[in-house]
């Protein structure tokens, strides 16, 4: 599956699951480690690990072999890895905290003067 089908298919189980401020980045540019990476957030612990165990769903039901999740256990921050497309479901508090947005702009700046 391509990275832009992969990363439909991503959007449509957060969405499915009323994910809040979800934003959407293409990192190509940026890190080899993914094309695109997906930031999100859940009303509880328990809404994070259903957002996330629904993107591994939808994931497998398409027949997508490499689907890795981590931090399913406590619920705070789960990352959903899909190869090309690595989706992070965080707490509003975990997520401010870490600032993943605010991380990349450095980097991509960097890049750009690198050019």
């Amino acid at each position: 599956m391509n990275t832009e089908n992969l990363q439909t298919l991503a959007l449509e189980a957060i969405d499915d699951l009323k994910a809040l401020n979800v934003a959407t980045y293409d990192v190509r540019k940026i890190t080899s480690i993914a094309d695109t990476m997906i930031i999100c957030s859940g009303t509880s612990n328990r809404h994070v690990r259903s957002i996330a165990e629904n993107v591994v769903k939808k994931a497998k039901e398409a027949q997508i072999k490499h689907v890795r999740m981590e931090g399913e256990n406590e619920g705070e921050w789960v990352i959903v890895d899909l190869t090309d497309v690595i989706v992070h479901v965080m707490l509003p508090a975990t997520r401010e905290f870490y600032s993943l947005e605010e991380l990349w702009q450095p980097v991509e700046k960097l890049r750009k003067t690198q050019r």
